[in-house]
C-alpha cells in the first residue's frame, strides 16, 4: 500500500511539471535499461541543452539518483498508477526499450505523443518477438541494417503506416569495444576459462541439460563461469541451485548474478550459449567466438517466415564461432579448443561483420539524441535514413 502511494505521488510530481520541461520522456521497464539510455541522456542534457523526465518502474534504477537538475526522475512502479500514467501522459517524445506498446496493458496517450522505441539488442525484430511487436511506435531507432529491412518488410506486408527509421547503432558494443581487456592466452586445458551465459526458458541450455554440460566442461580442464540470465533466476531458481550445488566445490567453478558485471566477460576466453543475444555482443564486441549449443529457437511469432528473411541472430552463428548439437555435448570441448585455435583469423573474419552489420560505431549516443530532439522539436520532424 505505501508504495502504491509513493508511486502516486511520484505520477503527481511528474504531472506538476511546466509542460515545457515534460517534451523529453524516457520510459525504463527496469534498471537494467540505465546504461543504454545513460550516453544518450548526457548528450542531451549536456551540449544539446534538454531537460528530460526519466520515468521508471524500478525503484533501484540509477536513473532515480543523478544530480542533475535537467533529469527529472519518477518511479511509477508497474502496476495501475503506470497505466493510468501511460493513458493520460503529455509529452512530445517518449523513447523506450519496452515492446509490445499498444497490444498489452500500455496503451498509446489519449494525448498527441510521439512513441520513438531503441533497440538494446542486436537480434531481429520477427523471430523472438511478436509479429507486431513494433507496429505501434512512430520512429525506431535500429541497431543495425537488418532491424530496418525486417521492419520495411513487415509494413509491406501489411500495408501499415512507413515508421520512421533511424541508423542509430548499439552503444553496448561500442563500451565493450573500449573496456575490453584481453586474457592471456590458454597454453593448457586448466588455462582457458568458459562462459556460460545462456538465454532463459524451458528450452534453453540451463533448464535442458546444464548440469550435464557444465560437469563435461569441468571434467575436460576448463575454468567454468556460469552467468545465469536474470529471468532464469526469477522463474526457474532451482535450476541454477542445482548446478551450484553440484559444483560449487569444484576448482575452477564460479557463479555470476551481477548483470552489470563485467570481469567475467573480460577474463573469459570463449562464450557457450544457445539463442541469447549476449552471444553477439560478445563476439562483436570482444572478438572472441561462442559456441552454440542447437536448441531450439526463441520464437514467440509463429509466422516469423513470412518476411523470407533469416534472423540475425541465425544468420550470424556459424560466423561468430560453431554450432553444435545438443546431442553432441561431449565434444564441447574439442569444439572450444578449436576455436580458440586461430585469433587472429576469427578477429578478422567478425571485425568485418561488426562493421557491415551495425550502425554508427563509436557515435550512436550522439545519433540518438540529435533525433530525439528533432522528434521533439517537429513530432514529426525531418530525420531520415538512407534507403534500404
Amino acid at each position: 500500500m505505501f508504495k502504491s502511494i509513493n508511486y502516486w505521488r511520484q505520477y503527481r510530481a511528474y504531472k506538476n511539471l511546466p509542460r515545457k520541461d515534460r517534451r523529453i520522456v524516457i520510459y525504463s521497464e527496469s534498471g537494467q535499461d540505465w546504461h543504454h539510455f545513460a550516453p544518450i541522456i548526457d548528450h542531451l542534457i549536456g551540449s544539446l541543452g534538454k531537460t528530460v523526465c526519466y520515468l521508471t518502474s524500478d525503484s533501484p534504477d540509477l536513473g532515480l539518483v543523478q544530480d542533475n537538475p535537467s533529469l527529472r526522475g519518477f518511479c511509477i512502479g508497474s502496476g495501475l498508477i503506470r497505466t493510468i500514467c501511460f493513458q493520460w501522459l503529455d509529452a512530445d517524445v517518449v523513447l523506450m526499450t519496452m515492446i509490445d506498446l499498444g497490444n498489452l496493458q500500455l496503451k498509446r496517450s489519449v494525448n498527441p505523443v510521439y512513441y520513438a522505441f531503441m533497440f538494446h539488442s542486436l537480434i531481429s525484430t520477427h523471430m523472438a518477438d511478436h509479429a507486431d511487436s513494433y507496429d505501434h511506435y512512430d520512429a525506431i531507432l535500429c541497431a543495425g541494417p537488418h532491424q530496418a529491412r525486417e521492419i520495411r518488410r513487415r509494413e509491406e506486408l501489411h500495408g501499415l503506416r512507413p515508421k520512421q527509421l533511424i541508423e542509430h547503432g548499439y552503444h553496448r558494443l561500442e563500451q565493450l569495444l573500449v573496456e575490453r581487456r584481453d586474457p592471456p592466452a590458454p597454453q593448457a586445458d586448466e588455462d582457458i576459462h568458459v562462459l556460460l551465459a545462456p538465454s532463459w526458458g524451458e528450452q534453453a541450455i540451463l533448464n535442458l541439460f546444464g548440469v550435464e554440460l557444465t560437469g563435461i566442461l569441468l571434467e575436460a580442464g576448463f575454468k567454468v563461469t556460469l552467468r545465469p540470465h536474470y529471468q532464469t533466476r526469477r522463474l526457474t531458481p532451482k535450476v541454477i541451485d542445482r548446478i551450484v550445488n553440484q559444483y560449487k566445490d569444484r576448482q575452477g567453478f564460479q557463479l555470476v548474478e551481477q548483470m552489470g558485471e563485467s570481469d567475467s566477460l573480460f577474463d573469459s576466453h570463449l562464450m557457450i550459449t544457445d539463442w541469447s543475444g549476449a552471444g553477439m555482443d560478445y563476439a562483436m564486441g570482444l572478438e572472441k567466438p561462442v559456441l552454440y549449443i542447437d536448441v531450439p529457437p526463441k520464437a514467440r511469432n509463429d509466422s516469423w517466415q513470412e518476411l523470407g528473411i533469416e534472423p540475425f541472430e541465425s544468420l550470424v552463428r556459424d560466423k561468430i564461432g560453431a554450432i553444435l548439437a545438443a546431442s553432441q555435448l561431449d565434444q564441447a570441448p574439442d569444439e572450444v579448443r578449436r576455436l580458440l585455435s586461430n585469433p587472429d583469423a576469427f578477429r578478422a573474419i567478425v571485425s568485418k561483420l561488426r562493421d557491415e552489420s551495425v550502425y554508427h560505431l563509436g557515435s550512436s549516443s550522439v545519433v540518438a539524441a540529435e533525433a530525439i530532439t528533432a522528434m521533439a522539436r517537429e513530432k514529426l520532424g525531418p530525420v531520415r535514413m538512407r534507403p534500404q
